[in-house]
């Protein structure tokens, strides 16, 4: 279904889902727009098909997550990152390259119990494990080195070899969450070096759960951040106030993630915003130039560059859509909203609303939910 932004999402699932990111590459993209341009579709959307090629998503919006320190950033996207289950999946990367099949380790018994069964549990094959579990993980350059001892410690739990105690899988997982509770005394214990995760070596973590999401047989980690105007809202009922200290901070973040950016593998990264965020000077992104200078359009054409890594998406609404997707997407905001097929739009209700959106005032996705909404009995006239 052609709903106007699939001719770009289209172009970025073959460029960099399908080939790019999923070669190893890394990417960090931005989408802005007026107020119902359709951002947060877009961003939904680009998520939905993300996950479709085998990524594992995290969606997080700036009004429940704090940007100026990186440690927090990290922490919350760990947490929606079911890191459990990425353990689990990694160790059937193991048990590939020990010969075995995965899917013949029964449910509540380890790759140790089917090793007892075929009568090769023995020490000469448990040194096999710990072999595979160092290559893969404690000496992977891409992983920091107590992640990699941590992932290593926590896959050989999995697979039943070498063993651990409930209170150092805790530790272990205390640690790669970022807990302050963790103490350095019980880190010293599982072999790890003494320290904790920072804002300092967050980008590094988060490295190395990319690292972690692609040896778990995903093809990359795709994370999109929405709302981040919120940086310079100024409502009362804004419970994320930022100062201009936390937004400088904020921004200091962006701007060293996107020059560590080449040291990643397999990460796309798309933040989503308001254009306002663009337009005040003295708050906004051009307002620290350490950040600005590196994600700004140094040449603008006359038509909407694919390439591009600032989406606009009024510029990108006003060329793509036609009275087809206008149609398509009427049809997204009835599904949406469960309205009767009676509200989907006509051609020439699309072809008045393409020429409304060309007159300036709504943006254009804004106009079709109107007037799809309107039609289904949902907006007063």
């Amino acid at each position: 279904m052609n709903n106007g932004i699939s001719v770009l999402t289209e172009f970025w699932k073959k460029l960099y889902l399908l080939e790019y990111i999923k070669e190893g590459g890394s990417k960090i993209k931005f989408v802005t727009g007026q107020e119902r341009s359709g951002k947060t579709f877009f961003v939904e959307e680009l998520t939905s098909i993300a996950k479709e090629c085998n990524y594992l998503t995290v969606c997080l919006t700036a009004k429940e997550t704090w940007l100026n320190n990186f440690n927090d950033f990290y922490v919350s996207i760990f947490n929606n990152a079911e890191v459990e289950d990425l353990i689990k999946r990694a160790s059937t990367l193991i048990i590939k390259e020990m010969g075995y099949n995965p899917e013949d380790v029964k449910e509540g018994t380890t790759f140790v119990d089917l090793l007892a069964t075929h009568e090769d549990n023995n020490a000469l094959t448990k040194k096999a494990i710990r072999e595979l579990l160092t290559t893969n993980f404690l000496n992977n350059p891409r992983f920091d080195n107590n992640f990699g001892v941590a992932i290593s410690l926590l896959v050989g739990e999995v697979l039943g070899h070498p063993q651990l105690e409930k209170e150092h899988k805790d530790t272990l997982y205390s640690w790669l969450s970022a807990k302050k509770e963790v103490k350095i005394t019980d880190i010293k214990k599982l072999e790890m070096n003494p320290y904790k995760i920072t804002k300092y070596n967050a980008r590094q973590m988060l490295r190395s759960l990319s690292e972690l999401c692609h040896l778990a047989g995903y093809n990359g980690l795709f994370i999109a951040v929405d709302d981040i105007d919120v940086l310079v809202e100024k409502s009362g009922l804004n419970t994320m106030h930022y100062t201009k200290r936390k937004r400088d901070d904020t921004y200091e973040s962006m701007r060293a993630l996107i020059d560590d950016i080449d040291n990643f593998s397999n990460i796309f990264v798309l933040y989503a915003f308001d254009s306002k965020l663009i337009e005040m000077e003295n708050e906004g992104l051009k307002s620290y130039q350490a950040l600005w200078m590196r994600i700004q359009n140094e040449v603008k054409g006359n038509r909407f560059n694919k390439f591009t890594d600032i989406v606009n998406m009024d510029s990108l609404n006003n060329e793509v859509y036609d009275t087809a997707s206008v149609i398509a997407l009427s049809q997204c905001v009835i599904d949406a909203f469960d309205l009767s097929q009676d509200a989907l739009l006509k051609e020439t209700e699309a072809e008045d609303i393409l020429v409304r959106a060309k007159q300036g005032g709504m943006p254009l996705p804004g106009l079709i939910e109107d007037v799809t909404l309107e039609k289904g009995g949902l907006l007063n006239e």
